[in-house]
C-alpha cells in the first residue's frame, strides 16, 4: 500500500460576490453563445441610453464630460446621443436587430444621420421602412 494518495477531479473557477472567485467540482458549466456579433448600431444605440442615464442621475454634467471620460470627441459624443432623437419604436428595432454573421453591418450609423434629423417621427418611420427596404430617402 502506497504512502501516497492521489485524488483527481475536475474543478472549475466561477465568480462569487464582489469579484471573489470560487472553486466548484465538476466541468465547467457549457455556455450557449449566439453566432454572430451585435451590431455596431445596436451597441451605440444602447450607448446613447446609458449616457443619457448618466446625464439624468448627475453621475456625469453634461456631454463634454461624457467625451473628455471616454477620450473622444465632444462631436462623436453628440453623434451618438443624436440617436435618441429617434421614434421609440425605432430605437426598440435597433436594440433588437439580429446578429451579424459576416461582413459589414446592414445598417451603419450615417445610414441613420437623416432620420435622426427629422424631428417628424411619421417621417422618421417612412425613412426608416426605406432604408430597411434598401430604398433612397
Amino acid at each position: 500500500m502506497p504512502d501516497e494518495l492521489t485524488v483527481t477531479k475536475r474543478i472549475h473557477f466561477s465568480m462569487a460576490n464582489r469579484g471573489r472567485r470560487q472553486i466548484k467540482s465538476g466541468p465547467a458549466p457549457v455556455v450557449d453563445v449566439p453566432d454572430g456579433r451585435i451590431p455596431r448600431i445596436a451597441r451605440l444605440m444602447a450607448l446613447a441610453i446609458k449616457f443619457d442615464q448618466m446625464i439624468a442621475s448627475g453621475a456625469v454634467r453634461d456631454q463634454a464630460e461624457l467625451a473628455e471620460l471616454g477620450h473622444v470627441t465632444r462631436a462623436r459624443v453628440t453623434q451618438i446621443m443624436n440617436l435618441l432623437h429617434l421614434a421609440s419604436d425605432i430605437q426598440d428595432t435597433i436594440l433588437h436587430l439580429p446578429r451579424t454573421g459576416q461582413g459589414h453591418d446592414p445598417i451603419r450609423e450615417r445610414h441613420l444621420r437623416p432620420i435622426c434629423a427629422e424631428p417628424n417621427w411619421a417621417i422618421q418611420r417612412r425613412m426608416w421602412n426605406q432604408l430597411q427596404q434598401g430604398l433612397p430617402f
